[in-house]
C-alpha cells in the first residue's frame, strides 16, 4: 500500500521517487537541498510556515522544563503572523537553521484533518479504492496521520466558527485523541521532522497533490476513527479503564 501513496492518478511525481528511495525520512537522510525543496513545494502549494523546535536528544530546544510537546511547536509566539509563503524567507530560515523543524499554520489557505495513525491508514486505503482524490498526507510520529485539506474558509457569520485551540494550548491535546481537525488559530508539523526519540514526521502523500475540499474525506475519516475508538473501548474495557472519546 505504501508505495501506491505517492502516486497522483497512476502518475508517479518526482517527490514520490524520492519518497521511494528512503523509506523513513529523518534529517539524517535528508540533505539540505532536498529538505529545502520539500519546504519550498508546500509554500508553493500555498501553505504558509514558520519555524519550530527540534530534538535535543529526549529534550527539546526550546529547554522547556516539561515541554508538553517537544519539538512540535514553533519557535516564535507570534507564529501566525510569521508564517508565510515566501520562498527567499523560507530559504533563508532553512539555511541558517539546519535543526529545525517546521510548522505550517492552518485555517488560511488550508486546514488538516488529524487522526490516529491506525485509523488514517484504514481510511486511506478506502479513499484510494474509492478513486476518492486524496491530497497531502503525512505520518507524524509512530500515532498520528495527518490529512491536508482545502480550508473551509471564513464564513460571514462568525458565530459559525469554531477556532481549533490544541496546539495553543498543548496541554491539552492528550484530551483530543480522536479526530483533531486544525483550523483557524491551529498548527502542525510540516515533514520532514525529527522528534525525541529518533521518531520521524514524513509525507507519505507529497504537497505536489492538490487540496481536496476536507468534506469529502470527513465521513470516511469519521468512520475510521469510530472503528478505532470501538476498538480502544472494547481494550479499555478488557483493562477496567476509561474509553478515549472522539473529538474534533
Amino acid at each position: 500500500m505504501g508505495a501506491d501513496f505517492g502516486r497522483s492518478r497512476g502518475t508517479e511525481s518526482k517527490f514520490s521517487q524520492w519518497f521511494r528511495r528512503r523509506p523513513k525520512p529523518q534529517h539524517s537522510d535528508v540533505d539540505d537541498t532536498a529538505r529545502e525543496a520539500l519546504l519550498l513545494a508546500v509554500a508553493e502549494a500555498g501553505m504558509p510556515i514558520a519555524p519550530a523546535a527540534h530534538p535535543v536528544g529526549y529534550r527539546c530546544s526550546c529547554e522547556r522544563i516539561g515541554c508538553p510537546t517537544p519539538a512540535r511547536h514553533p519557535i516564535s509566539f507570534a507564529w501566525q503572523t510569521q508564517s508565510t509563503t515566501d520562498s527567499a524567507q523560507i530559504e533563508r530560515w532553512a539555511r541558517s537553521q539546519p535543526q529545525a523543524n517546521f510548522i505550517t499554520a492552518t485555517g488560511m489557505n488550508h486546514d488538516v484533518l488529524d487522526v490516529p495513525l491506525t485509523a488514517g491508514n484504514q481510511a486511506l486505503e478506502r479513499l484510494l479504492a474509492a478513486d476518492i482524490d486524496v491530497g497531502p498526507v503525512a505520518v507524524s510520529g509512530d500515532d498520528r496521520m495527518l490529512f491536508f485539506t482545502a480550508t473551509r474558509g471564513t464564513p460571514e457569520d462568525e458565530d459559525e466558527w469554531w477556532p481549533c485551540e490544541l496546539d495553543c494550548h498543548p496541554e491539552t491535546m492528550d484530551e483530543h485523541p480522536g479526530m483533531r481537525w486544525h483550523c483557524r488559530g491551529s498548527y502542525v508539523l510540516l515533514p520532514p521532522a525529527m522528534l525525541p526519540g529518533e521518531v520521524d514526521v514524513h509525507w507519505v502523500r507529497g504537497p505536489e497533490n492538490p487540496l481536496p475540499d476536507p468534506l469529502t474525506l470527513l465521513e470516511t475519516l469519521t468512520d475510521a476513527c469510530a472503528q478505532y475508538a470501538d476498538t480502544a473501548d472494547q481494550s479499555d474495557l478488557d483493562h477496567d479503564s476509561v474509553a478515549w472519546p472522539l473529538s474534533r
